[in-house]
């Protein structure tokens, strides 16, 4: 699919609209497709050169052709992760005669081959994912090829790190022998250390060679909110005698950090550790493009929102990507929690009822080993590795996970190996009742209604109208109608949508902050947000401003809806500068009227790395709907009597229908700049104010960031909010709106 994209065959306007990717054809895909390439090479002057035919990439089997003769075959060539090298030293033509290079891709079954499926994510691709999707190379050398090196860093943090490579002898017949020497770089590019190992290796050897560096005043390596990211490399050569070049690695960055995990035995729940210091980890599922289309520039544009949300991890559930994505989360200090995927081919063991892939054969264990020691090298060295996920809804078989801790150990895998699933059961057996607790790496509320602007590029008129008008047709929106009152116009209803969107997310990440303590027998240890974005157009499954509200700044309150209590959080690990750990909260309640019921300061002091109740909040317990914006009269009534593991109905909703009955706020928007300036004039809160930047033809400017959206302004309060896009030509509009007021739009100014 993703070739026929870039050959105009189809085209997202088109084929995301409405229902239009049910008609596409699929017979085209029932059969193998052929990737074809030509080249040449100039005559060999030095008749002990090889040629190495590797790859790293293939959904989900392929026959492999050089020349016309078979390279490979299918039954090798298995797997979306399987990475090989072939010698096709022999098979090569040189001196001006053309090479014909053929890869002959056979249709992907999610349910046979250990591929990349998006399970319930999205509807699955027309192709399955078939192709090449991530590069085949051809690399020369001489007799002797070195492996990428492996770094670990001791936990003593004291600057030592051990160095591994394999160093394979591609010669059948002939033994040799050399050193190989690797040079270590401090971040600024200066030249460290000099190291040298020699070898004697029979024909066909691959050894692994071990080397160990210690390097002085090292700095460590930090996830973002905890500091710095400096990035050593190594750089290493294999030399055969007598002192012929036969092979370099290409430069291998990586951080000094250490990352470990404790289980809390009595609840099972997992915490990690970074450098020894306790890591709550906040995060989301990532997932790539439905169509395994890698393009650098969105990845950065994501990755720029997750730290915007000041989110700190990212899950790839069986979507490891190309090598770019750990190489820009290690310069941005976003944790990688990795894995293989649920419910199709990858779990497909005989306990599993509820998956629908054929169970593994002998032939799949090897395919799998294969795999994970190909992604495990592949990931080892980069500092942003959080750990790695072998299973997700069902633990793996004991030959499964046997196999892939020989296949990480092999590859000097020195972080968490976890098994996401170890056991099933109810809600009570889970700890629901209790709320935000241990480990949730997979949850959240789901929701992620677009905006109507975008909403149009995908959905029809009559879909719209579904929307708000069909609460029987399976679109999830019962809440919005019981919880803000029955929509009158689609506006309206997007509106609501938008502040429940806003609220469930918030709160949920607000919880796990406000839990995050030592001295808790069973604290918050992380969660994953399901998910970050999504694979299509879709309303469900993608974050921004309420979880951006929850963790962008590292020093906040929150309020818990059910005990009306107030938590400092703090999120930091060591102060930016010198400070006392005083602090003092201010905490005011109002009434959608604007008059003030609460108005009050706490004394109290921060704990680093966080969480503490500092006071509760008075006067709230008599309030009714009417009179408050803060506090709720009541809880959503929950029925754990008809609850399953994944859905526990809700019998009664909170009442917020008070909101129809506000009055409207007189408010004043200027532009300066790039900076936008509100300014309530009214007696009255404005409510859930949003901001939207548009071109000059009123199209959605992406990517786009806010130092503030979807916020509530006090009465008199004045809020300058600064906004961040690429683009710097061209006229810029910024439209304004809220519960309770009008729509205004204004025109921004330059840079």
């Amino acid at each position: 699919m993703s070739k026929l994209f870039q050959n105009n065959v189809y085209t997202e306007t088109n084929l995301f609209y409405s229902t239009n990717l049910d008609d596409i054809d699929t017979s085209p895909f029932q059969v193998p497709w052929y990737y074809r390439a030509e080249g040449v090479l100039g005559r060999q002057s030095t008749p002990n050169y090889y040629y190495t035919l590797k790859t790293s990439g293939i959904s989900s089997e392929a026959d492999i052709w050089l020349n016309g003769k078979l390279v490979v075959g299918k039954e090798r060539q298995s797997g979306a992760y399987t990475g090989w090298e072939y010698d096709v030293t022999d098979v090569l033509r040189f001196g001006g005669e053309g090479n014909v290079f053929l890869v002959k891709v056979y249709p992907t079954n999610y349910d046979r081959d250990f591929a990349l499926g998006f399970v319930d994510w999205n509807p699955y691709p027309p192709d399955n994912g078939t192709g090449i999707w991530r590069d085949i190379e051809l690399k020369r050398t001489g007799q002797v090829s070195l492996s990428m090196p492996r770094i670990t860093t001791r936990p003593a943090l004291d600057g030592t790190i051990e160095i591994y490579l394999d160093v394979k002898n591609l010669n059948s017949t002939l033994k040799t022998s050399g050193y190989v020497d690797c040079a270590v770089f401090d971040p600024s590019g200066v030249k460290l250390n000099a190291l040298k190992s020699t070898f004697s290796l029979s024909a066909g050897a691959q050894p692994t060679i071990h080397l160990a560096a210690k390097i002085s005043n090292p700095q460590l390596w930090w996830p973002h909110q905890w500091g710095a990211q400096p990035l050593y490399s190594i750089q290493c050569n294999a030399t055969t005698c007598p002192h012929k070049l036969s092979d370099s690695t290409p430069v291998t960055r990586f951080g000094l950090r250490t990352v470990a995990s404790k289980l809390n035995k009595r609840y099972n729940n997992t915490t990690f550790f970074i450098n020894s210091r306790r890591f709550q980890v906040l995060g989301a599922g990532y997932t790539s493009d439905m169509f395994l289309r890698f393009n650098q520039d969105k990845l950065g544009a994501q990755f720029q929102y997750v730290l915007d949300m000041g989110l700190n991890t990212i899950r790839l559930e069986g979507k490891q990507e190309h090598p770019f994505l750990y190489e820009l989360a290690d310069e941005l200090g976003i944790m990688i929690l990795a894995g293989w995927e649920c419910c199709d081919k990858w779990e497909a063991w005989s306990y599993n009822d509820e998956g629908s892939g054929k169970l593994w054969s002998d032939a799949d264990y090897e395919v799998a080993k294969l795999e994970m020691r190909h992604e495990a090298q592949m990931m080892q060295s980069h500092a942003s590795m959080l750990g790695f996920l072998v299973g997700i809804d069902f633990w793996p078989a004991d030959r499964a996970t046997a196999i892939y801790i020989e296949a990480l150990k092999a590859s000097n895998w020195d972080i968490p190996i976890i098994a996401s699933a170890s056991q099933r059961g109810s809600p009570e057996q889970l700890g629901c009742m209790i709320g935000a607790a241990g480990f949730g790496s997979e949850l959240g509320a789901g929701v992620g209604t677009p905006e109507l602007s975008l909403l149009k590029r995908f959905l029809e008129p009559a879909d719209l109208e579904d929307l708000w008008k069909a609460p029987d047709k399976g679109l999830y929106h019962m809440s919005t109608n019981a919880r803000y009152g029955k929509p009158t116009s689609l506006e309206d209803y997007l509106l609501k949508s938008q502040m429940m969107n806003y609220e469930v997310t918030r709160s949920q990440f607000e919880a796990y902050t406000a839990r995050w303590s030592a001295s808790l027998a069973r604290p918050a240890t992380g969660m994953v947000y399901w998910m970050i974005n999504n694979a299509w157009p879709s309303l469900h499954w993608n974050l921004y401003f309420g979880v951006r509200s929850a963790l962008a700044d590292l020093q906040t309150t929150v309020y818990n809806y059910q005990d009306r209590s107030i938590y400092l959080i703090d999120r930091r690990l060591t102060p930016t500068a010198p400070e006392l750990p005083g602090r003092t909260v201010g905490i005011e309640v109002i009434g959608l009227d604007g008059k003030l019921i609460v108005k009050r300061s706490v004394d109290t002091s921060t704990e680093l790395n966080s969480a503490r109740r500092i006071t509760v909040v008075p006067g709230l317990a008599n309030i009714t709907s009417v009179e408050s914006v803060l506090a709720r009269p009541s809880l959503d009534t929950l029925d754990w009597d008809n609850s399953t593991w994944y859905h526990t109905p809700v019998t009664k909703y909170s009442d917020f229908t008070a909101f129809n009955d506000m009055g409207r706020a007189d408010f004043v928007v200027r532009v300066d700049g790039r900076k936008v300036l509100l300014e309530n004039k009214s007696k009255m809160p404005e409510v859930f104010v949003r901001l939207n930047l548009v071109d000059g033809e009123g199209r959605d400017v992406v990517p786009v960031t806010w130092s503030e959206n979807y916020m509530t302004l006090w009465p008199g309060e004045k809020m300058e909010i600064e906004v961040e896009y690429g683009c710097s030509w061209g006229k810029f509009r910024v439209e304004v709106c809220g519960r309770n007021m009008g729509k205004r739009v204004v025109e921004l100014g330059g840079a």
